[in-house]
């Protein structure tokens, strides 16, 4: 059930963090990986490292929010490794402030990189996906969107991101719904806090607007509601979308996946 032998997958902000994690995983488990990247140096690196250690891997420049870049992107990998099998919408930024004080251009940046990344990048994926496969069939495929817990609640200082988290819930499961008859599956997985760049960033910001101590942000707020206090790691998050892409059926499909050591439980 984990073998991706022959299968293709492309993950958007995977030259660090989460998307690098889930590319070496899939690449020891046989896919070949497109490491997506708006920085085009960081994801040949990634790509290297992956090639190097015996898997199958490009670098691929991408920016999410630009519908060009995003289309001729993947149609770069197509071109490479002949077909699409999962898309993993994974890019993101953070940016924290409280509404009343938060730039507008800062909102939609959000908005652009997380939630029109998710669609733009899906939609270019399905092009692919939705394709006969000489059969009268669909080649199908699987589309995993990195979600958060804060795409079930909300927290302070974070209302983009919690918006565009939210949204990417409707885009899955609206996918689930006109991506079955196409053999086309969607899932949203929601971490935790992952001690990744982009949360690492946050723990000193947060402590400057919260009028606290960095330990304080982790304990008091990032871990406060674990049941164990403990941070989800990179291996967890890349072992639940490696369960995802190789589940046999359409019976798991449209589903939020929560890892955050009981954060969040639904």
């Amino acid at each position: 059930m984990n073998s991706l032998e022959g299968k293709v997958a492309l993950i958007t902000g995977a030259a660090s963090g989460l998307g690098k994690a889930i590319a070496e995983l899939y690449a020891q488990h046989g896919a070949s990986v497109a490491i997506a990247d708006i920085n085009q140096q960081a994801a040949d690196a990634v790509a290297a490292q992956i090639s190097a250690a015996g898997g199958k891997a490009i670098g691929i420049a991408m920016d999410v929010s630009n519908e060009e870049a995003v289309n001729a992107g993947t149609d770069k990998v197509v071109a490479a490794f002949g077909r699409l099998d999962i898309l993993i919408s994974n890019a993101g930024v953070q940016i924290i402030n409280p509404i009343d004080q938060l730039a507008f251009a800062d909102w939609k940046k959000m908005l652009a990189i997380h939630l029109d990344g998710g669609f733009l990048t899906t939609k270019a994926a399905l092009k692919h996906m939705y394709q006969d496969d000489g059969t009268g069939q669909s080649r199908g495929g699987i589309v995993i969107y990195m979600g958060s817990v804060h795409s079930h609640e909300a927290s302070m200082l974070k209302a983009p991101y919690v918006t565009a988290k939210h949204g990417l819930l409707g885009l899955a499961r609206t996918l689930a719904k006109e991506g079955a008859p196409h053999n086309v599956r969607s899932h949203v997985i929601c971490p935790g806090f992952v001690r990744t760049p982009l949360v690492e960033r946050q723990i000193p910001e947060q402590a400057q607007e919260l009028g606290i101590s960095e330990d304080e942000v982790i304990r008091n707020v990032m871990l406060k509601n674990t049941v164990d206090a403990t941070f989800t790691t990179l291996e967890d998050i890349a072992q639940t979308a490696l369960y995802l892409a190789t589940f046999p059926s359409a019976a798991l499909t449209g589903q939020s996946i929560v890892v955050s050591h009981g954060w969040f439980m639904q």
